[in-house]
Order: structure tokens, then sequence, then C-alpha cells
């Protein structure tokens, strides 16, 4: 019984921490992603604006925190090469 809850517990916490793992968002190298100059203008044209974090993660992401275009606290995670949004969470 004490096994069993123990495997549990150890298979949620393994769970719970791959959900916290920012996605991969390309494998090309970085001389062919976007420079963060036009990043941060693609970035504003989508509509996301009070930016407090702009950071290159090491899962090879441009990832922002700021408000999204109805002013909702958004993480996302943009593909660098592309611009495109690999993962959007908003509060």
């Amino acid at each position: 019984m004490i096994r069993r809850l123990f495997v549990a517990a150890v298979a949620l916490s393994l769970a719970s921490s791959m959900a916290l793992a920012s996605p991969t968002c390309t494998k090309e190298p970085q001389e062919k992603w976007l420079s963060e100059e036009v990043m941060k203008q693609k970035i504003g044209q989508m509509g996301f604006k009070d930016i407090k974090v702009f950071k290159r993660t090491s899962s090879w992401c441009y990832e922002i925190y700021g408000s999204n275009a109805d002013g909702r606290k958004a993480e996302v995670y943009f593909n660098p090469v592309t611009g495109e949004i690999v993962e959007n969470n908003v509060d």
C-alpha cells in the first residue's frame, strides 16, 4: 500500500513538472532566428502590450510575459524563426 502511494506521488510530481516545462519552438540555428527587435515588433502587431519580460528560453523560444489585446495577463512562447505562437497561456 505504501509503495503504491509512493509510486503515485512520484508520477504526479513528474507530470506536474512536465506541465511547467516550456515547449521546444525550433531546432533551427540562432542565425536563422528573427532579431529581437523584429520579434518585438511582430509581438506588438499581434496585439500584445505591456511586455514585462522578453527573453530567449533554453528550449529555443522567444518568451514574453505581458498582456494580450484584451488586457489579460499572458505568457506566450513564439517560434523565433517564423514568429508564430507556439503556446499561449492566458490568465
